[in-house]
């Protein structure tokens, strides 16, 4: 009878310890999946769960505040999460939080992270729908990785081709890179380059020391490139004298032909130099010439009064004025 009380006895504290455990083990797995408060349904609507499963957390600003209660595709690509969320935690949600999926640590379970929204907002009722965010999963993240590796790969090989057509000297790089001769073709290249950059400089030195020096007030230099008057003039004296000499060389190419008729006795010119009346015209054109030269010189007297070339010629005069005295002061 004592054995057989014994045996009740540790019998009866083994069942009465076996209902604690279950009865805690039941408390702590109802407390986490939030059994035993007062919660309230709120659905958010994902294209990708991720493996999100029912259980899993909900978290908002990463405290847990509930769990995931259903999930339901109802279209293609359009999956319904339920989720029970606490309602004295429920009451921070806004309505215009942002739930998205993400994984419990590195390898963890899928959790829905619940973002805040604004705080003038009002707060989410049972059966609302909040905002989601996709974010980029892992298998997503794996995949591009291997991509990336493959490119990088690619890469790689191709680098070492070019490498090694450089070190065998192929190509233009390779050439530069082997050949010592060509190396040094190019160094006295750019040495000459620098030294005519130097003499470029000194030059441009010198031509801005001979422009500061010229006087744009006395000489005539200084007026044509001051006076665009005068240098539209100057301008059209160049090109008539340059149409002028193309006549002159025309010309005399007339008259070394004609000398060489005449030299050979042929054409009418020879006649006309054994003509007395001719001479007699060519002394009469003599006599014009000269007087065409003094009406010449009384063309350019008149032309030094122009009001257009006065001050051209006043310039000249006392410039040679100057150089008279400055003459006169070297003899004293």
């Amino acid at each position: 009878m004592k054995k057989s009380a014994s045996q009740r006895i540790k019998l009866g504290v083994f069942v009465v310890l076996g209902m604690t455990i279950l009865i805690l083990a039941l408390y702590f797995i109802g407390n986490r999946q939030h059994i035993f408060t007062k919660n309230i349904p709120v659905f958010a609507e994902f294209e990708n769960v991720n493996g999100l499963q029912i259980g899993n957390n909900v978290r908002y600003s990463g405290i847990n505040v509930g769990t995931v209660s259903k999930i339901e595709m109802f279209a293609e690509s359009r999956i319904l999460v339920q989720m029970m969320i606490e309602e004295s935690t429920g009451r921070f949600i806004k309505k215009d939080a942002i739930a998205t999926i993400g994984s419990d640590g590195l390898v963890g379970s899928m959790v829905v992270n619940i973002l805040p929204g604004g705080e003038d907002l009002a707060i989410v009722k049972p059966g609302d729908t909040i905002a989601t965010y996709s974010r980029i999963g892992a298998d997503d993240m794996l995949s591009t990785l291997n991509v990336t590796n493959e490119n990088a790969a690619l890469l790689t090989s191709d680098l070492l081709k070019i490498t090694n057509k450089i070190l065998e000297a192929k190509g233009t790089l390779g050439v530069l890179v082997s050949d010592t001769l060509l190396a040094e073709d190019i160094k006295l290249t750019i040495s000459n380059l620098k030294e005519t950059s130097e003499q470029t400089t000194r030059a441009m030195k010198k031509v801005n020391r001979e422009l500061a020096n010229i006087n744009f007030n006395e000489s005539l230099a200084g007026v044509l490139l001051s006076d665009t008057i005068s240098r539209d003039r100057m301008d059209n004296i160049i090109k008539n004298l340059d149409s002028s000499s193309y006549r002159i060389s025309t010309i005399t190419d007339n008259i070394s032909v004609l000398i060489k008729e005449i030299k050979n006795g042929e054409g009418a010119l020879n006649y006309l130099t054994q003509d007395k009346g001719f001479v007699y015209n060519i002394d009469t054109t003599l006599i014009n010439m000269k007087e065409s030269t003094k009406k010449l010189n009384e063309n350019m007297e008149a032309l030094k009064h122009n009001f257009l070339f006065r001050g051209y010629f006043r310039k000249l005069e006392r410039k040679k004025k100057k150089e008279e005295m400055k003459e006169k002061n070297e003899s004293n």
